[in-house]
């Protein structure tokens, strides 16, 4: 069952800011000013798909840990501000228009994906390297927002 959740949480917190999200992509997206590396927009479904599945069997793994109650707490702690930060971030961007404070909030999640990572390297290791790949996107994000705040 704590697979399943694990799974079905970082899912569900992207399925719905998506679903939030859908209707501006055709619209206000694509009528902003983008930098030469923006990807295709059906990179982004799979891409985040992939991302939130790791981020389910990385939670599952250090939920599931023999480590010490109070250790894994703060780790997924840590882990749910980031995933709020994640859903919020969508919207920011997406729903109210507002680049500039979409970066500062994405260069706020990155700070909490990174200590997720710390705290889940105490418990799992294996667990702390598969939200590298989810660092290593929201830093290309990061990147492409602020490019696109300086375009618009």
């Amino acid at each position: 069952m704590k697979f399943i959740i694990s799974l079905l949480l970082p899912l569900a917190v992207g399925g719905i800011s998506g679903f939030f999200t859908t209707k501006a992509i055709p619209g206000w997206y694509a009528q902003l000013d983008k930098p030469w590396f923006n990807p295709p927009n059906w990179l982004f479904s799979p891409v985040w798909t992939s991302l939130y599945i790791m981020m389910g069997i990385a939670l599952w793994l250090v939920w599931k840990s023999d480590s010490p109650q109070k250790l894994k707490q703060r780790a997924i702690y840590l882990f749910a501000a980031q995933l709020v930060l994640n859903f919020f971030w969508s919207l920011i961007f997406f729903n109210l228009h507002q680049i500039g404070w979409a970066l500062v909030e994405i260069v706020a999640m990155w700070g909490m994906i990174l200590l997720s990572i710390v705290a889940f390297s105490k418990i799992n290791k294996a667990a702390a390297w598969l939200l590298v790949p989810y660092i290593s996107w929201v830093s290309f994000a990061t990147i492409l927002n602020y490019s696109i705040w300086q375009l618009n």
